[in-house]
């Protein structure tokens, strides 16, 4: 214990660096060099420290399942050499920063893709005690699905609410309002699977209709959605993910305990056709599984405007998660750097759960939710409201609050808005960390809302 300890200080650190060189990598050697000669004197070059940086993050992972030991012992060959003089470069250079730019190091900037969004007009309900403002809420519509994926929910299913428990349309509208009063801009239909919800378009219609909304998204699974897409559209949904964990049709099947591939395949395409640009691609990596198909992801951004997200394997009640299904940030980067070397990086917005990336001269991007290594909480916006009513301001807390009962109580307005304040004020800093989530009792996926 004592040395694992020991290890996970440095383990820490390594992540941290690890952040701060995937945003200075389109920066060369030379270009540091030139900028500060006190990168020279750390005695080292951008790829030895690349190198260095994802081997302790990858060994800490390690060292927590008991597989090495050795962490601890040289990094402090590490420290002394490298990081008193390369964490002093990026200090002097950057203030208020949690992650640099690399225009601090080069003349030549990140490139920046992603729209600023005023958080001014956010009322005091929506700031939690760090100072976060909560301007994205994402809804559950249902918690039913048409699909049985392993990593979402148990081989034996889960128990459903029953339709009397669930918000009703009326409900959902009249909690969305009060949350676009109070500041938020984007709502996202999530579930289940929001698709098979048959009031979906008339419900896309009246969020469309709350002054201060500015974005309607959904998350579906696809395998109806071609079929919904044109009412969806003029129902105002202005943006879209859809969930593709394999382009093998058999592995489809047994990740998902169904037929459909070819329907989502055929709703990407359905999305494209009617311009929506990019069409998000959401995958889950698992080791020995899709992590094989990383690179032929990326290859569907060479031609269309898609946007693919490589998703940490995160852990929920039922799942069966464990370490050794996940494959890191660190190395999903690293192998599809490995094939497309001009990976360049682009600039993020701040409340950015993913890092985002493109293939110099590929149409679309490429991007990596790194919930479990380098979790990205000091940003976050979003609340949940689930289809039970219950509002979670944490996907990994296990926290809840019931608006549903208030409603139904008699609560009014300013109640409700008092308990949505007193919520969010209590949303901590940071989830526990990947280690500790898999030991916390937490809803199956299917329940939160994806």
């Amino acid at each position: 214990m004592r040395s694992l300890q020991r290890a996970r200080r440095p383990a820490i650190i390594a992540k941290r660096l690890c952040t701060v060189l995937d945003t200075l990598s389109p920066c060369s050697p030379s270009d540091w060099a030139s900028t500060d000669k006190r990168f020279t004197r750390a005695g080292t070059t951008l790829q030895q420290f690349k190198s260095n940086s994802e081997q302790f993050q990858e060994e800490y992972l390690q060292t927590v399942n008991g597989k090495s030991s050795s962490l601890s012992r040289r990094f402090g060959l590490f420290s002394k050499h490298w990081c008193s003089d390369f964490l002093r470069v990026v200090s002097d250079s950057v203030s208020n920063q949690s992650v640099p730019s690399c225009r601090h190091f080069s003349s030549e900037p990140l490139l920046d893709l992603t729209p600023e969004v005023s958080t001014d007009d956010v009322s005091d309900m929506l700031v939690d005690s760090f100072g976060r403002k909560h301007t994205y809420l994402r809804i559950s519509l249902t918690e039913r699905c048409n699909l049985r994926c392993k990593y979402c929910m148990p081989e034996e299913g889960v128990a459903l609410s029953p339709k009397t428990q669930l918000l009703s349309q009326d409900e959902i509208i009249k909690l969305a309002s009060l949350f676009v009063a109070g500041g938020v801009n984007k709502i996202r239909l999530t579930g289940g699977e929001p698709t098979i919800r048959h009031d979906i378009e008339e419900i896309c219609t009246r969020l469309k209709n709350l002054e201060g909304l500015k974005n309607i998204a959904i998350t579906t699974n696809g395998l109806v959605l071609a079929r919904k897409l044109p009412q969806l559209k003029a129902a105002g949904l202005d943006q879209l993910n859809i969930s593709l964990d394999t382009l093998v049709p058999a592995k489809f099947e047994l990740l998902t305990r169904r037929k459909g591939h070819a329907k989502v395949l055929h709703s990407i395409e359905t999305a494209i056709e009617m311009g929506y640009d990019p069409v998000k691609i959401n995958c889950v990596v698992m080791r020995d599984f899709n992590d094989d198909e990383v690179i032929d992801f990326v290859e569907l951004t060479r031609y269309k405007p898609v946007n693919v997200r490589f998703i940490e394997f995160m852990p929920f009640d039922g799942n069966v998660w464990n370490s050794k299904k996940l494959v890191s940030y660190a190395e999903l980067l690293s192998l599809v750097r490995s094939r497309f070397p001009s990976l360049m990086r682009l600039k993020d917005h701040s409340s950015d759960t993913a890092k985002n990336y493109t293939v110099q001269g590929f149409q679309g991007t490429v991007s990596f939710i790194t919930s479990m290594t380098q979790h990205f909480c000091s940003g976050c916006n979003r609340l949940r409201l689930m289809a039970d009513g219950n509002l979670k301001v944490c996907l990994f807390g296990p926290s809840e609050v019931s608006l549903r009962d208030a409603i139904r109580s008699g609560v009014d307005d300013s109640g409700l808005q008092e308990i949505i304040s007193c919520a969010v004020k209590r949303k901590k800093a940071a989830h526990a960390g990947m280690f500790e989530l898999a030991r916390t009792q937490n809803r199956p996926m299917i329940h939160i809302g994806g």
